[in-house]
C-alpha cells in the first residue's frame, strides 16, 4: 500500500465519481497548482486519484467592500486571506484509484466522501501512478470541455516529468508520442497541446527526446 504523504492540502466538499471539489485555506495553496496530481485515501486501502485542472477563489461580503476602498491597510489584506472564512476551491478531475497495491486508471468505483482529506502526492507516487505504459488516465484529461486542456496538460506532464526524469528520462518522449496518437483526428487541439508543451518544457523535453 502507498505510504501517505504530510502534506495534507484539504478536504473534499463535493465529489461524483468523475471528479471533486477540495475546499482549503488560502496559505495551503502554495503547495498544490495546476496539473499537480492529488489523492484521497478512503477506507480499505482505496484510494482516488485526481490532477487540479482549476483553482477558484471566491469574493465575499467584505472583499467586495474593501475593493472600492481608496486606501485597504496591509494587515485588512492578510487578515481576509489568511482568516477568511471562504475556502479556496480546487477542482480535480479523477483520473484512477488505487485498491491495495493495484492501480487502475479507470474512473473510480465510488467518489470519496465529504471532509476527506486530501493530499498532494510526492514524486515517488506520481512515479508509480504515471509509469503505465499504456498512460490510461490520458483519456480522462483528453475528455475536458470546461477547461483549458492544453494548459493542464502541460503543467501535468511538466510535474510529472520532474518526477520521472532521473529513473525514466524516456518518459515524456513516451508520454507525448501517446498524445500524438490519440488526438491525430484532432489537429486543432494537437496543435494547441504541443504550443503549450513547448513553453513548459523548453529544455527537459529535448533532453528526454
Amino acid at each position: 500500500m502507498l505510504p501517505y504523504p504530510s502534506l495534507q492540502v484539504g478536504r473534499l466538499l463535493r465529489a461524483s465519481t468523475s471528479g471533486f471539489i477540495v475546499g482549503c485555506q488560502v496559505g495551503s495553496i502554495n503547495q498544490p497548482s495546476l496539473g499537480a496530481l492529488v489523492r484521497v485515501p478512503l477506507d480499505g486501502g482505496y484510494q482516488v486519484y485526481g490532477i487540479i485542472q482549476d483553482i477558484q477563489i471566491d469574493d465575499d461580503g467584505l472583499v467586495r467592500q474593501l475593493v472600492t476602498a481608496a486606501h485597504v491597510d496591509a494587515s485588512v489584506v492578510a487578515d481576509n486571506r489568511y482568516n477568511r472564512n471562504v475556502p479556496v476551491e480546487m477542482n480535480a478531475l479523477s483520473v484512477g484509484y488505487c485498491q491495495g497495491d493495484i492501480i487502475s486508471h479507470l474512473l473510480p468505483p465510488k467518489p470519496p466522501l465529504s471532509l476527506d482529506t486530501i493530499y498532494l502526492c510526492n514524486h515517488e507516487e506520481i512515479r508509480t501512478f504515471t509509469s503505465s505504459p499504456r498512460f490510461g488516465y490520458f483519456r480522462h484529461l483528453l475528455r475536458m470541455k470546461e477547461y483549458p486542456l492544453a494548459e493542464i496538460l502541460a503543467a501535468h506532464l511538466q510535474q510529472a516529468y520532474e518526477a520521472q526524469k532521473d529513473q525514466n528520462p524516456q518518459w515524456i518522449t513516451s508520454a507525448v508520442q501517446e498524445i500524438i496518437i490519440l488526438l491525430r483526428d484532432d489537429y486543432s487541439t494537437l496543435a494547441a497541446v504541443l504550443s503549450a508543451l513547448g513553453d513548459a518544457l523548453p529544455q527537459t523535453w529535448q533532453e528526454g527526446r
